[in-house]
């Protein structure tokens, strides 16, 4: 069993960036102040690198970086640093150094040390933190039913706006069940909301209590601001349940407790509370969107303003997800114009990131260009998440600019009436869109004035750094690098090395896969040349399917990445298991590239239909190697295939 100085937990409430880009900047910290440490992840695939009891009993310290919840209270009796997942993203060292200072308070399940005014600060630090991080406890379980429900209720829309209405001429059967299914679930994000707040703080049987408080205040018209409120109350409903029955003794009376006595009383309690509380809580709703929706004939642009500023302030925080959960209740009241704003102020800050590398590329490092031009793809999808690194560097220079752009996206967005019938999906959902061409400029004019604006600001700092391309920064593959230094180990992204040898290509990646000195035109010829090689080496069992699902996703974004790379990659059901193809050419071509270089290495991915996640996982440790010019210039070196091979996989 290994043993780590210091160990932690990384969490968000989308699961998309900020819990990976936490974990490898403390690993990376840890690694560079001279200590090992395991950090366990909680991101939309689950928890992954889970500590065990032992590894917790073993360490001097934990860190504890995440707007989720983690089960802290196994950590009692440890030194723990419990903040949002931002500050293990900025300041990580100094998380690790307080983690590990006598000074700092050992950790009690549900409080915190009390000793004198150092400790009382700490106490209401941790109490701050537990609301926030109990609140993206339930914000997080509750984004998946939002999207997938509402992604399948604009897609009933395909058939006609009233598909779903039985009276209307454009009813369609399958758009009826598709739409019912959609509103169905989305239906669900209130009750799921209050539940996991509630299982945040109270456990199991807040879990329980607090569903039961959403689905009240979610049938009395209470909305997100009932779920809130009916969340903390059935937490604080069931921890006073557990503090009366604390008496009874757990050995005889565990199971009556946790199964009949803390459920009955504690549903009928907050039930009866909430069924009070229903009618001022519909009513402040009722007002605030009123209040919103008035905004909308009277003065467009001052609402584009207020939800600019509310969407590009804490990238998916709660300020963000205020806006967002009043967009997609507006939705489903058949208000399609609110959306079309909360849309355009979240793609824009991504695609300003990407639109500020190429307006002064000098201004920023190898890996704050390579996560600009990546964020083109996340921000087209509406994945807002890869701003934060360029938010966090400096903040109150930065986050002022993406809400100007936001704000002119989301004002030109309303003084148009566009309107958006999705609450998520990003430019996929295009056809749905009533001025699909004119709300993609409005966009673009946004993250452009953004870009300007953030170019200018890095350019001014850059200035007074000239050292500014040896300090380090976190990327959107969650990678933390000095990109001056020549590391000997360059393959080993990250000190988890449980986490490197799960994802080891030599799973996926075969000597015979590998071709030198390829003679292709163009990039169609040489998708072509991989698709056939794919069926010749037993790997799919269609060329032509594999060729035109590589061009679907050419059509998406380009996959030509930067210094000569392209990393396209197929998802079929021909294809029969996953495999790495990679092919050096003997003529750089064209790819419209990131850097717009010319290709001549391409690096391939197969995914069959039906394939898990992991191959998001090669993908990403594969784009990490290539940020690193020892690595890039040794894989030009390579004159063999199995050299090439060993590139990859001696990690």
């Amino acid at each position: 069993m290994a043993q780590y100085d210091l160990v932690g937990a990384t969490g968000c409430a989308t699961g998309v960036a900020h819990t990976f880009m936490a974990e490898e900047a403390l690993e990376k910290a840890a690694k560079k102040l001279g200590y090992t440490i395991k950090i366990e992840t909680h991101g939309q695939t689950g928890v992954e690198h889970e500590l065990t009891s032992e590894e917790i009993k073993n360490a001097k310290g934990v860190v504890v970086a995440s707007d989720v919840d983690v089960d802290s209270d196994r950590f009692a009796g440890k030194r723990v640093v419990i903040v949002p997942v931002a500050r293990g993203i900025k300041e990580p060292e100094k998380l690790i150094k307080e983690a590990l200072n006598p000074d700092t308070p050992i950790y009690k399940p549900g409080q915190a040390p009390k000793k004198g005014e150092e400790s009382k600060k700490v106490e209401a630090e941790n109490f701050g933190t537990k609301i926030y991080t109990s609140l993206m406890n339930g914000v997080s379980h509750m984004l998946p039913f939002v999207v997938a429900g509402g992604v399948l209720v604009a897609i009933s829309f395909f058939w006609g706006i009233y598909s779903a209405d039985p009276k209307s001429s454009q009813y369609n059967e399958f758009a009826y069940m598709l739409n019912t299914i959609g509103s169905t679930t989305m239906g669900l994000m209130v009750p799921v909301l209050a539940a996991f707040i509630a299982e945040a703080v109270a456990k199991r049987s807040g879990l329980v209590v607090g569903f039961a408080a959403g689905m009240i205040t979610s049938n009395g018209g209470g909305g997100f601001l009932g779920a809130i409120i009916g969340g903390y109350l059935a937490a604080v409903v069931v921890l006073l349940l557990q503090k009366i029955l604390k008496p009874l003794p757990d050995k005889e009376f565990r199971g009556l407790k946790s199964i009949f006595l803390y459920p009955v009383l504690g549903v009928f309690i907050t039930g009866a509370i909430m069924f009070w509380l229903n009618g001022p809580i519909k009513a402040i709703n009722l007002s605030l969107m009123s209040w919103l929706k008035g905004f909308e004939n009277s003065s467009p642009i001052l609402l584009g303003i207020i939800i600019g500023v509310m969407c590009a302030s804490d990238f998916g925080g709660p300020i963000n997800k205020a806006a967002y959960v009043t967009g997609t209740a507006l939705l489903a009241q058949g208000n399609y114009y609110f959306m079309a704003g909360v849309s355009a102020a979240c793609i824009a800050p991504p695609l300003a990131t990407g639109f500020a590398v190429l307006l002064n590329k000098k201004a920023y490092n190898k890996n704050e260009r390579t996560a600009g031009y990546v964020n083109f793809l996340l921000g087209s999808t509406h994945i807002t998440e890869g701003a934060i690194p360029f938010a966090a560097k400096h903040p109150l220079w930065n986050i002022p600019a993406f809400m100007v752009g936001s704000s002119i996206a989301a004002a030109l967005t309303y003084v148009s009436r566009i309107q958006v019938p999705a609450p998520h999906g990003g430019f996929i959902i295009l056809p749905l869109v009533n001025k699909p061409f004119l709300w993609v400029l409005w966009i673009i004019i946004g993250a452009l004035v953004s870009g300007i604006l953030l170019a200018l600001i890095a350019g001014r700092f850059a200035k007074k750094d000239p050292e500014f391309e040896s300090a380090p920064d976190v990327d959107i593959f969650g990678k933390e690098e000095n990109t001056n230094t020549v590391q000997e180990n360059i393959t080993a992204p990250s000190t988890n090395t449980e986490k490197v040898d799960k994802y080891n290509p030599n799973d996926i990646l075969n000597k015979d896969d590998i071709k030198l000195n390829v003679d292709v035109a163009d990039r169609d010829a040489a998708l072509k040349y991989l698709a056939d090689l794919a069926v010749k080496n037993g790997l799919a069992t269609d060329s032509e399917d594999v060729y035109k699902q590589y061009l679907v996703r050419e059509k998406e974004s380009s996959t030509g990445m930067t210094d000569g790379f392209a990393i396209p990659h197929a998802q079929s059901p021909a294809i029969k298991q996953s495999a790495m193809l990679i092919l050096k050419l003997k003529t750089p071509i064209e790819w419209n590239s990131l850097d717009g270089k010319k290709i001549n290495t391409v690096i391939s991915f197969l995914i069959p239909e039906n394939a898990s996640k992991d191959h998001l996982q090669y993908l990403s440790n594969t784009a990490k190697l290539l940020t690193h010019k020892d690595f890039i210039q040794k894989l030009d070196n390579a004159q063999t295939p199995q050299e090439i091979k060993n590139l990859f996989t001696q990690v």
